[in-house]
């Protein structure tokens, strides 16, 4: 088996090349396609993120399928489609994506975006929470109870789940200001797509150090990302792996396959 740096070196020599990279090597390393895709999305390139996320939406890929379905859902380079959006999360979900599993929960929860639909939402929240994930657990044991009665962060949450976005990022804000840092890592997507708050890669990965750094494995990843293609931050091949050996040893998914491509 090769070293880890060796690994990393391959990897990011990879990545030196995305402009030359080929629906075949997507294929081949769809772990080197999802960073891509993501890079795309980061600078707002969303028809080559787009192209790349097809591509690996033909052969399942979850993560692939939940990036596809948020650009529906929030209308970056296509009209907006709730419609497509819940096809793509569905599809996301049934192939093991958690965060699709939950995004379909809130939705189906809340039923704005989507038609509400609670049998749905428990079903989708269970698979989320059955792989680890706390806030679908959580979600879970708030079904049917009042706005009031729910925490902040599940308010927030319900907030960006009916498309409230401004509102949603003014309570994650606040949140995170108070040291949420689920909350931190959540504004930090925010910033990325523009959602309810002015576009700034430079607040979304402050944010996404914050959380980070407080042992977040999804901002950890995201943060992996942006040093690995310089879109936020400046390129750093040497803390690039540091995050993305972190967000891996907490198994978050992307991390763990983005590792495990170039293991023999």
């Amino acid at each position: 088996m090769r070293t880890l740096l060796t690994v990393f070196l391959s990897f990011f020599c990879q990545l030196a090349h995305a402009q030359d990279a080929t629906r075949a090597d997507w294929l081949r390393n769809p772990g080197m396609g999802v960073y891509q895709g993501y890079a795309a999305y980061k600078v707002a390139n969303y028809a080559q993120a787009r192209q790349i996320l097809e591509t690996l939406a033909t052969v399942g890929n979850g993560d692939a399928l939940f990036n596809l379905a948020a650009l529906a859902e929030d209308g970056l380079g296509e009209a907006k489609d709730m419609v497509k959006a819940e096809t793509l999360y569905t599809s996301a979900a049934n192939a093991g994506n958690f965060k699709s599993q939950y995004r379909l929960g809130l939705l189906y929860s809340a039923g704005t975006l989507l038609t509400k639909n609670d049998e749905k939402a428990r079903y989708y929240l269970s698979l989320a929470a059955a792989q680890g994930d706390k806030d679908a657990q959580a979600k879970i044991d708030a079904l049917g109870k009042p706005t009031a009665e729910l925490s902040a962060f599940q308010q927030a949450e319900m907030l960006s789940a009916t498309g409230e976005h401004t509102r949603a990022a003014r309570a994650y804000a606040t949140l995170a200001d108070a040291g949420g840092m689920r909350a931190q890592t959540r504004l930090a997507w925010m910033h990325e797509g523009g959602r309810g708050v002015a576009r700034s890669l430079d607040d979304a990965a402050r944010r996404f150090h914050i959380a980070a750094s407080a042992g977040e494995a999804e901002a950890q990843y995201a943060i992996a990302v942006m040093l690995a293609t310089g879109k936020g931050m400046a390129k750093d091949k040497a803390l690039s792996k540091t995050w993305l050996a972190r967000a891996a040893t907490q198994k978050y998914p992307a991390a763990v396959s983005a590792l495990a491509m170039w293991e023999e």
